[in-house]
């Protein structure tokens, strides 16, 4: 009897298994198509469509987007610097908010979570947002103009509240009658157990910050200071109008590349910040869970 359960279990582990490589290859092939549609010829995509396997491999989309990579290293180099600063200083100052707001010992903290919950529901705008950034705090052209705007969110706020709501009392009631500091108990205590929501709000921030190109379309006028998303998309915009200026068309006997760039501009936009979903990933589930539940 008990042969033929463990032989039943080998079986339902050996299909559960096999199930679950057939959807992991499934949700692969979206990804596939975006690399082999950025290595495909434009008049192939222009005729055939898209296709799992090019006719002809060609790398003319990445020959456009490479054609000055000095811009692109620049551009990288930009993006990896404010994705990481804004990351570290949006965690310390959202875990920290957080932490003062799950304290039951904090006089004000109902009305300060409201303030902060207030944020959500209604908001100046854009023209405001613009005259205070560029008019008030003389932030036109400058990195802090993309690095100020996503360093704080409400959201984030109230999920790290919410997750270090579950962790005991009685842990940093111990810390004080040990002779612990209210930032020491936060730093040593606090800060480790708190890891799988640091690694949730750390990974949306830096999603957000990797993603963010409407903060440089507004703000940034020097080129070198373009973000890795918004040079990009000028790049998009330039073959674009290449695509339609007639006089082109005419003089070079060939499609110029603007759909295979957009796949592209894809591949080499989302394939470094994908590597980062690996290392947070056995947190991110939880911390979200919990930050989310917790009530």
């Amino acid at each position: 009897m008990k042969i033929k359960i463990e032989a039943s279990m080998v079986w339902f582990q050996m299909i559960a298994y096999s199930i679950i490589t057939f959807f992991s290859i499934f949700c692969l092939i979206p990804f596939w198509l975006i690399f082999s549609g950025s290595i495909s010829s434009e008049n192939e995509v222009v005729t055939e469509g898209f296709k799992l396997w090019p006719k002809i491999v060609s790398f003319e989309a990445y020959k456009a987007i490479f054609n000055y990579p000095e811009q692109i290293y620049r551009a990288y180099a930009v993006t990896i610097g404010i994705t990481a600063t804004g990351a570290i200083l949006g965690l310390f100052i959202t875990s920290m908010a957080g932490y003062v707001l799950a304290r039951t010992d904090f006089k004000y903290r109902n009305r300060l979570a409201f303030f902060i919950y207030f944020t959500t529901l209604f908001s100046g705008g854009l023209i405001p947002w613009y005259i205070l950034m560029v008019k008030y705090l003389h932030l036109k052209d400058n990195y802090l103009a993309m690095l100020l705007p996503l360093l704080v969110t409400a959201w984030n706020i109230i999920l790290m509240k919410n997750f270090m709501k579950s962790i005991p009392d009685s842990i940093i009631e111990s810390s004080r009658i040990d002779g612990a500091g209210d930032f020491k108990i936060y730093a040593r205590i606090i800060i480790p157990l708190a890891t799988p929501g640091l690694a949730t709000i750390g990974l949306f921030l830096a999603l957000s910050y990797w993603n963010d190109w409407f903060s440089a379309n507004i703000f940034m006028t020097t080129a070198s200071k373009f973000p890795l998303q918004y040079l990009l998309y000028k790049v998009l915009a330039a073959a674009e109008v290449l695509k339609t200026n007639a006089a082109y068309s005419v003089s070079q006997n060939v499609v110029p590349p603007t759909q295979t760039l957009k796949m592209a501009v894809a591949i080499i936009a989302t394939g470094p910040i994908i590597f980062l979903y690996p290392f947070v990933q056995k947190y991110f589930v939880q911390g979200l869970t919990v930050g989310a539940v917790k009530g």
